[in-house]
């Protein structure tokens, strides 16, 4: 460990300084601060380091013997934080210009690509956009990305905020039980909460938002510990959810978003869940400060939440 009698490196450029300038208000004007400020610091410096460094006439300033040697010592030191200095700008250069982020399904899917899109086309002239490398996996996988490092933002869509990380809302979206139209619940009728339970359904794998969400929203209704069926099918996207319903192999669980095409043209039915609230929060996360991680991440949070903001003053939108 140093001792307590290494100055720092402010200090040390203006004793550079005053062997340049053999003045100590040359170096106060070129350093922008008053004679009496670089004057008080070199006081300052020889009070820590225990030596004279600088000789004081009134035709100007000179280094002390003593002086000499610190600043030979202080002209190789500051060469080497130059070059740490600059290796560390193209270090943060490198993390803006690359962003690693991982996305849920229903995000990853039907947003992110209309937000990147939109994202690299508003980068202003003479930047580069950065290179975005996308990693879609479940609402729990996406937190343990985060939380590992492996990527700098995640997008979740579980039914709460992820615990120990720090997020933002970037939008809504609302879960729908459908079913192919030769389906008995295709009809008009509602269907309960408890004939939901009951029935093997077409839904995500354990660990996502989707799934979790539909959890959540019988256990509002039914209470903690009602049995709950196993699922039909578990599968991994929800592009295969779709396939899924459209090949009518049960009741499906997916997001509004996925399945406004079909609903409109009919090829799907939306069923009728009266008692649940399907609704769902759209988040980006992120480890560590409160604020999203400077450089592209952050930049790209602001963008969607720009989008959205317009969104909102122009129509509906999720």
């Amino acid at each position: 460990m140093l001792s307590t009698h290494i100055p720092d490196l402010a200090a040390l450029e203006l004793l550079l300084g005053v062997a340049r300038e053999g003045s100590l208000n040359s170096v106060a004007r070129k350093a922008g601060v008053s004679q009496q400020a670089v004057s008080a610091r070199i006081r300052a410096m020889e009070a820590q380091t225990g030596v004279t460094l600088v000789h004081r006439t009134p035709r100007g300033s000179s280094l002390t013997v003593e002086g000499v040697m610190v600043a030979e010592w202080a002209a190789r030191l500051l060469e080497v934080a130059a070059e740490m200095d600059a290796g560390i700008t193209a270090l943060r250069a490198g993390q803006r210009a690359r962003l690693r982020v991982s996305a849920s399904s229903t995000i990853s899917e039907l947003l992110l690509p209309g937000w990147l899109a939109s994202f690299r086309a508003e980068t202003p002239q003479g930047r580069h956009a950065p290179e975005i490398v996308l990693t879609y996996a479940n609402s729990a996988m996406v937190i343990t990305h985060v939380t590992e490092g492996i990527a700098d933002i995640g997008f979740t869509e579980g039914p709460h905020e992820p615990a120990g990380l720090h997020g933002r809302t970037v939008g809504h979206d609302r879960l729908t039980v459908v079913v192919a139209p030769g389906h008995p619940w295709a009809c008009a009728r509602p269907v309960s909460a408890a004939e939901l339970a009951g029935t093997p359904l077409v839904s995500r794998e354990s660990g996502s938002g989707t799934r979790d969400t539909f959890a959540a929203a019988l256990t509002a209704v039914l209470g903690p510990g009602a049995p709950q069926a196993p699922a039909a099918l578990s599968l991994s996207t929800t592009a295969a959810i779709r396939s899924a319903a459209l090949a009518g192999a049960a009741p499906a669980v997916i997001s509004e978003l996925a399945v406004a095409d079909d609903l409109a043209s009919g090829r799907l039915v939306a069923v009728q869940t009266p008692e649940l609230d399907l609704r769902r929060t759209l988040r980006a996360v992120w480890d560590g400060a409160t604020a999203p991680p400077s450089g592209a991440a952050r930049d790209l949070i602001a963008h969607i939440l720009t989008r959205r903001h317009q969104q909102r003053r122009s129509g509906p939108a999720h």
